[in-house]
């Protein structure tokens, strides 16, 4: 299977995803004079669809940049990819029962809740976690060679690993406080950016070494 057809799933998958995220909001009965109470009991909503908005929305950016720095494809790499598809895909199922669990306020729901959503966002480290691993020991998959930008990889190369242990803290953090648990799921989404920025710099370093050994 080529690249450009893999690269074409993916972003198709990723563009549905992030598409119905945003069909959680149902149209409810508005009495006059009663707008405000809606859109308080919608906070929850609004607040879980930025927050998995963001998250998605970094995990694509993540698999474009990953991408780019894979010359061609094979079986295992294309297997791996649709294990990264499948965990963001669910997403969605672990944003509505946290909304559920958040507008409802059972404290029980809410831990349940939190613990679905650290497992999916648990899960889609580990598989970015493969992705990394199985590429850093096939280089004949690489558009680049490793040599020049050893130093930058080294300190990227375990930030998978970093947002598996933010979330299974959180996870942890569930049968104490919901708060810390839920302050640290966002540390963990946010830290999924961070890493993402750390990751595309050390790709825009290999792609400037390739096109500067390629004018020399």
């Amino acid at each position: 299977m080529s690249k450009s057809r893999v690269n074409a799933l993916s972003d198709g998958v990723f563009a549905i995803l992030l598409t119905i995220l945003i069909l959680e909001f149902q149209p409810e009965t508005i009495k006059p004079g009663s707008l405000n109470q809606v859109v308080l009991h919608q906070t929850p909503l609004f607040l879980m669809y930025i927050l998995s908005y963001f998250y998605v929305g970094t995990s694509w950016l993540f698999h474009h940049d990953y991408f780019q720095y894979v010359k061609r494809t094979n079986r295992t790499l294309n297997v791996l990819n649709l294990l990264v598809l499948f965990a963001v895909t669910l997403v969605n199922y672990a944003m509505v029962l946290l909304i559920e669990a958040l507008s409802d306020g059972n404290t029980s729901d809410i831990r349940l809740a939190f613990i679905v959503y650290d497992l999916v966002a648990l899960l889609i480290s580990f598989s970015f976690l493969l992705l990394y691993r199985y590429l850093e020991h096939h280089p004949e998959l690489q558009t680049v060679e490793r040599s020049g930008i050893t130093s930058h990889y080294e300190r990227i190369r375990l930030d998978p690993a970093r947002s598996v242990s933010i979330y299974l803290l959180s996870m942890i953090a569930t049968s104490f406080s919901n708060l810390i648990a839920g302050i640290l799921l966002v540390a963990g989404v946010v830290f999924h950016f961070i890493a993402y920025l750390r990751f595309s710099r050390v790709v825009h370093i290999a792609t400037n070494e390739k096109t500067d050994n390629l004018t020399k």
